[in-house]
């Protein structure tokens, strides 16, 4: 059967069992949008091309599948690579198909043509650039395959008008193969010998869980090996959720701003058994000063981050669930083999020194109103906001952020006890990330409330997506929590640069938040004072049939605490005003 490029394209995609495309038409791309009428795909329309992207990348956070977007060359294009360097920084599945010239007009400068293959080779892991309508259903095939399996990330197929309009037949591809392309999956059975001695030998281990771990649908394997050694567990940003906040044994958040006792636990501990974790800036501090009597192992499918930051005693490069399922299984053969070489008492006291710090640097904030009058009543602090959030809405709620003070509080003060809850740009700090990521968890995950997050900084950067969210019926939930300025920006300004707060004030009341929603075909809400704050979500969360904005005013002055200084050791945290005279 004969048919164009296009409908090739469209039909490829739904061989892969693509559900949903976040996209926006334009020239270059418009032949393709024509037989999407007839497909069985939705198709959303965004109001910017980078909210196509991060929604995307919000769908594919919640559901483990591929997000997909598709835009028009030139400039739809370039407004798509910063979530493709999103994705990539968080290795995110994400396949974008962009509009292109004519292939006869490329290279001579034509109407709304970028070479965008160039443009984004170093924020994916491949690209394509289609030249011959037959190769499109192996193109597509191949795309999927690169972006979802060994380590996920983002990938682009550049299709030119003239390949699209192109008459051509289509066959299933069927399996890939790349001969250049063999991600390593099994473990090593010697590394997680060895891996299995140094946990057995350890008195302070730390598992140090980063989000190779929910890439590599690990949560269950991971819950057995800390039921089964008694191991504590840190869970980075990007991991929140991948083990339960209220199990006994996690010890919550390390990093930047991670809490005391995560941060301390992992430059205390003999051995880090990092899994799917990268040793990011924002976890290790400065890295001479990073846990420095640790012996490590690192088990990553990647095998470009083994010793890219700190050279592991032992490497495992392996998918992280194959991985954790096989040193599970070696240390109960070891226990097997001698009994009471995984006696639950041999780890006591270092729990006990754990539970210690827990209990006398737990996450503090001033919950008195702030000084700063000059906008009326003492406002809001923001903490508050999030733990009344958490509180009033489903145990499975998924909580979507922006990039800033926010961020923070939220991967603080929330509980995550659910795998794929938590949705938010770590490498890149993409700010305007929240609102279009939400939609597209949403639409990933109907059956899951959603609420998202956001500052006033970043909400004005992607508001326009409400928009979609309206028109489309999506009903995301945004926590706008207003503090008037930008927020980490004047954080850092506060404490490096002598108070002098360049440029970082916006303003509480410029836009008008609620006007703006209802604008947009939200519900609109403002909050005030603390015992607005349950009324206001309850409010929220009755509503169904639309989104809904909550403009939280929030103290303008609170800092995120605690915080390792850049460049410093996790050794020098800085604690809460309050804790900072205690002795450690």
């Amino acid at each position: 059967m004969e048919l164009t490029g296009a409908q090739s394209l469209i039909k490829s995609l739904e061989n892969q069992g693509v559900e949903v495309v976040f996209g926006l038409p334009g020239g270059a791309i418009l032949p393709v949008y024509d037989p999407i009428i007839d497909s069985s795909i939705r198709h959303i329309l965004v109001r910017h091309e980078q909210g196509a992207g991060h929604a995307a990348e919000g769908y594919a956070q919640v559901t483990g599948r591929p997000g997909v977007a598709m835009v028009t060359s030139g400039p739809g294009a370039t407004n798509v690579v910063t979530p493709l360097a999103n994705a990539y920084m968080d290795s995110t599945p994400l396949v974008v198909v962009t509009g292109q010239v004519a292939t006869s007009s490329i290279g001579t400068d034509a109407f709304q043509e970028v070479d965008i293959t160039g443009v984004t080779a170093g924020v994916t892991k491949h690209n394509w650039l289609v030249t011959d309508a037959r190769d499109i259903p192996s193109v597509i095939a191949e795309a999927f395959h690169v972006a979802t399996t060994g380590r996920p990330g983002p990938v682009l197929v550049d299709f030119p008008k003239d390949v699209a309009n192109a008459v051509t037949t289509w066959h299933d591809p069927g399996p890939v193969d790349l001969p250049g392309y063999r991600p390593s999956t099994a473990p090593d059975p010697a590394a997680i010998a060895a891996a299995a001695d140094l946990v057995l030998a350890a008195e302070r281990p730390v598992l140090y869980v980063g989000g190779g771990v929910l890439k590599a649908d690990a949560s269950e394997a991971l819950a057995e090996l800390v039921e089964l050694t008694g191991a504590p567990v840190v869970t980075t940003l990007m991991a929140r959720g991948a083990f339960p906040d209220s199990h006994r044994l996690c010890l919550g958040m390390p990093g930047m701003h991670g809490n005391y006792t995560a941060v301390t636990a992992m430059q205390r501990a003999d051995l880090l058994v990092a899994l799917g974790s990268r040793f990011d800036d924002r976890v290790t501090g400065k890295v001479a000063g990073f846990a420095p009597v640790a012996k490590v192992v690192h088990v990553d499918i990647d095998r470009a981050e083994i010793g890219k930051v700190r050279r592991p005693d032992v490497a495992v490069v392996a998918d992280c669930r194959l991985a954790i399922e096989s040193l599970t299984a070696a240390l109960r053969g070891r226990a097997a083999a001698q009994p009471g070489v995984l006696d639950p008492g041999r780890l006591a006291p270092w729990i006990a020194t754990l539970d210690a710090w827990r209990a006398r640097f737990p996450l503090a904030y001033d919950r008195a109103g702030s000084s700063d009058t000059r906008h009326g009543p003492p406002p809001l602090k923001p903490q508050f906001v999030v733990e009344q959030l958490r509180v009033a809405t489903p145990d499975d709620t998924v909580l979507v952020s922006g990039v800033g003070q926010h961020q923070m509080w939220a991967a603080q003060h929330w509980r995550f006890d659910h795998p794929r809850s938590w949705v938010n740009s770590g490498g890149l700090g993409t700010m305007g990330f929240a609102v279009p990521a939400a939609i597209g968890a949403k639409v990933g995950r109907p059956d899951r409330m959603v609420w998202a997050v956001d500052g006033d900084g970043c909400f004005q950067m992607t508001a326009q997506e409400l928009v979609t969210a309206s028109a489309e019926r999506i009903p995301v939930k945004i926590a706008i929590l207003n503090n008037a300025y930008l927020g980490m920006v004047r954080q850092w300004q506060h404490m490096f640069y002598e108070e002098r707060y360049s440029e970082v004030y916006l303003s509480p009341d410029l836009p008008d938040y609620v006007l703006w929603a209802e604008a947009m075909g939200c519900v609109g809400l403002r909050v005030s004072s603390p015992e607005e704050v349950v009324p206001a979500i309850e409010k929220a969360n009755e509503i169904d049939d639309r989104p809904v904005v909550v403009d939280f005013r929030t103290d303008s002055m609170e800092q995120v605490y605690p915080m390792v200084p850049s460049g410093s050791s996790n050794d020098e945290i800085v604690l809460h005003p309050s804790q900072q005279g205690l002795a450690r």
